[in-house]
């Protein structure tokens, strides 16, 4: 798909809203009519997609932008956001996330309020103005050819394996089947070979932590990427070596504040295609279940509009 720019023409469809009420624990569920009702001030009907699985709500949001769809939103999380970016990437239709989930990173990372009415207004006096910024995506490609897009971060190393245990694991039920899966992956923790190519130029190295970020944060506003900027062009990658249990958990909350890229384990590098693999590692793209490696991932300048 080609990025789209500037000139391109602001379609003029209804709003297509994808509403996830389950998102941040279905805390801002009754927000909803007034989230829709701010959206119609800008005079533009206003249509809310219905979809009970993450798999309908993307089938949603493709059929909406191929119906003539003027704009599609996304109250939710990462999650929502995700699925609503694979409809929208490389067309003209713009987009605006609501960040009404437990993580919201991509909406933060893209300068929108983190009060979801806050966010609303901005993307309501967007629509009114016909006014859209440009924004990078990333685009990835697995083994079998298949693309996703993300707009925040791509996990590939211990925080990958550990959202691929939890979601294996039918008990105990919420956050605690996370904190028991992190249990369980730090005592089988050990550094995995990765074969790292950044614009043809290869590196193989053992690490425990790999993040390709074209957002800085990931997890509810983990600063993994702390560098990274999605309007430049390029991809954010952050390497943590051969760490033991306790270096690792002594430096992951140095995350939140950015500050684990000056520990020695740790390296970073920029590029506009990598290209990453490794055994036995499936990806989570936006917090969202994605690829096995090996992935080619690409930074896509303006590859959406945002209604900001």
């Amino acid at each position: 798909m080609l990025a789209v720019t500037a000139d391109d023409h602001f379609p003029t469809g209804p709003v297509a809203v994808l509403a996830n009420p389950t998102a941040g624990r279905g805390r801002h569920r009754g927000l909803l009519p007034a989230l829709l009702e701010r959206l119609a001030t800008a005079d533009r009907p206003v249509e809310l997609l219905t979809a009970d699985t993450p798999a309908e709500a993307e089938a949603a949001c493709h059929a909406a932008v191929a119906g003539g769809a003027g704009a599609l939103i996304a109250v939710g999380g990462d999650g929502t956001v995700h699925r609503a970016l694979q409809a929208v990437a490389g067309t003209a239709v713009p987009f605006g996330p609501v960040p009404a989930g437990t993580g919201n990173d991509f909406a933060a990372d893209s300068g929108f309020p983190a009060d979801p009415l806050g966010a609303v207004e901005v993307i309501a006096a967007a629509l009114r103005e016909g006014r859209t910024r440009p924004v990078d995506l990333a685009r990835m490609t697995g083994a079998d050819g298949g693309d996703r897009w993300y707009g925040a971060v791509l996990a590939a190393g211990f925080d990958a394996i550990v959202n691929e245990r939890a979601n294996r694991m039918r008990w105990p039920r919420g956050p605690r089947r996370y904190d028991l899966a992190i249990l369980i992956e730090l005592a089988r923790l050990r550094p995995r070979r990765y074969t790292l190519r950044l614009d043809g130029d290869v590196h193989e190295l053992d690490a425990v932590l790999v993040a390709v970020g074209n957002g800085a944060s990931y997890g509810g506003g983990m600063r993994i990427c702390p560098d990274a900027d999605p309007t430049d062009g390029l991809l954010d990658v952050v390497v943590g070596g051969r760490f033991d249990r306790r270096t690792l958990m002594r430096v992951k909350p140095r995350i939140y504040q950015g500050t684990h890229v000056t520990h020695p384990l740790v390296r970073s590098y920029r590029a506009r295609t990598v290209e990453l693999a490794a055994e036995g590692i499936t990806t989570y793209a936006d917090g969202e279940r994605s690829l096995d490696l090996p992935v080619r991932i690409t930074a896509v300048p303006g590859a959406v509009r945002l209604l900001r």
